[in-house]
């Protein structure tokens, strides 16, 4: 259970004004309390957050960002971290989980390989991110 202070399941894209504020800016906007940075997720919650954007946006093969702007594991992970919501260290854990998951299940191959494969189903794709997302809450991660 995600705690209520960290409930950002599927965030908004931030707007252009927001994307054109620089890092810095924002962080002394958010010292002075004018601004409120997204708390970046541990990586149990990560993997839970990417389903929730996953379903919110859309799930997609062979892109990270289809034209439509469905994603792919890959793209929603890029999209969190982009915005805020994970750090590039917690991600790379989260994908070491999710790596170790689709071991259990016989996959030798990239997730994003694995993402794209014909055969897959967005439950499928569901399935494997949240038992990774357990793996990762037992682990203390």
């Amino acid at each position: 259970m995600i705690p209520p202070a960290l409930e950002i399941w599927a965030p908004d894209p931030p707007t252009w004004g927001q994307r054109l504020i620089p890092k810095g800016v924002r962080s002394a906007m958010a010292d002075l309390g004018l601004w409120q940075e997204p708390r970046p997720l541990r990586p149990s919650f990560h993997l839970v957050q990417v389903i929730e954007v996953l379903t919110r946006y859309g799930w997609c093969q062979a892109f990270d960002f289809s034209p439509t702007g469905r994603m792919c594991i890959r793209g929603a992970q890029t999209f969190l971290e982009s915005t805020g919501h994970v750090t590039a260290i917690d991600r790379g854990k989260a994908v070491n989980y999710l790596q170790s998951q689709l071991a259990r299940q016989g996959v030798s191959m990239r997730f994003w390989e694995w993402n794209d494969l014909s055969h897959n189903t967005f439950r499928g794709v569901e399935a494997t991110i949240s038992a990774a997302s357990d793996m990762a809450r037992k682990n203390g991660d």
